[in-house]
């Protein structure tokens, strides 16, 4: 089959675009995002020129035709972690997360044949559904026929990662949506071991060690840490070990502080993870290129507002199946 041609909107690093051109089926020949730092990252490893304005200031006409619309547009208004306002604020105005709104005008006028669009999980239900109801109503009237579903990483990407987030995938041809299903569970082959260097000794600025930082918190680690195959975060008084053998949810702030930083025992001490572990958790492959320039800071933030690359590439694996069955 002839590639199909994708835009990306929120693009971020370019996550959902690899995952997609993964494939072999889908390029990405336009992408937006706002943020320079991810930019970086972003053409670093593709070989297109980000649009950098606000999706508040593209004109639509000023966007190339394309087949697939690809979308992980911003949950700070409707994850659990972040405002809760929805779409609209206490005054009626666009929040960060009613910029959904703009991708909303772009498929109104462009018509792509399929839109991909993720999410945090709490969009079914925030504001008892309310949310998720728009979405589906605007999707609904532009004649738009689309599944969703809520997938874990690493019950379907085989990423050592407790990442629940959800996947819309919608078509204009109803042959296609009524021939589409999520993919299957797969088995959890992949360990802490896989993404994380339990043996190599690196940059002294990843350790915990004694006088490093205030009170007694590496006295408490070193009590608390006995396994060497385990995730743990200080939890401002006390020591949690995540005991499912995974890596909890990435965050944005992960690797900057606070109750997010996952520690591991290592051969050589107690450490953070560094930001390639995090994006190898994100099931980036080890030749995806990270700015030497760029800040841990700034990486981890990248990472953590990333996407589970493995879990994408299994969707749209599944588009493909789709559109080779039925076209």
């Amino acid at each position: 089959m002839k590639k199909l041609k994708c835009a990306s909107f929120f693009a971020g690093v370019g996550g959902i675009d690899l995952g997609f051109e993964q494939t072999n089926l889908f390029e990405t020949i336009y992408a937006n995002e706002v943020d320079k730092y991810p930019i970086e990252t972003y053409e670093s490893n593709f070989n297109i020129k980000v649009d950098c304005r606000s999706i508040e200031d593209v004109k639509i006409e000023e966007i190339p035709d394309f087949d697939v619309m690809l979308a992980g547009w911003p949950c700070t208004d409707i994850s659990q972690a972040g405002y809760m306002k929805g779409f609209y604020d206490e005054n009626g105005e666009l929040t960060r997360s009613g910029l959904y709104m703009y991708l909303v005008k772009i498929f109104q006028a462009k018509k792509p044949k399929i839109i991909f669009l993720e999410n945090v999980k709490n969009l079914v239900g925030h504001n008892d559904g309310e949310t998720f109801r728009i979405v589906m109503d605007t999707l609904n009237k532009e004649g738009y026929y689309f599944k969703y579903a809520v997938l874990n990483a690493m019950e379907y990407g085989n990423i050592p990662q407790n990442r629940e987030r959800i996947y819309i995938v919608a078509f204009k041809d109803k042959n296609l949506y009524k021939n589409f299903e999520f993919p299957l569970p797969v088995k959890l082959e992949k360990g802490l071991s896989d993404i994380i260097d339990f043996d190599t000794k690196i940059d002294e600025k990843y350790y915990y060690t004694k006088g490093k930082y205030k009170g007694d918190i590496y006295e408490k680690l070193v009590e608390a840490m006995d396994d060497e195959n385990a995730i743990y975060q200080w939890r401002r008084k006390y020591v949690r070990k995540n005991k499912s053998g995974v890596v909890p949810t990435l965050t944005a702030n992960q690797g900057t502080g606070g109750h997010n930083v996952c520690l591991v025992k290592t051969k050589s001490g107690i450490r953070k993870m560094t930001p390639r572990e995090c994006f190898n958790t994100q099931g980036f492959p080890s030749d995806f290129v990270l700015p030497q320039k760029a800040s841990d800071a700034r990486l981890y933030k990248q990472a953590g507002n990333s996407v589970c690359v493995s879990v994408i590439y299994r969707i749209a694996e599944q588009i493909k199946k789709v559109l080779q069955e039925v076209e």
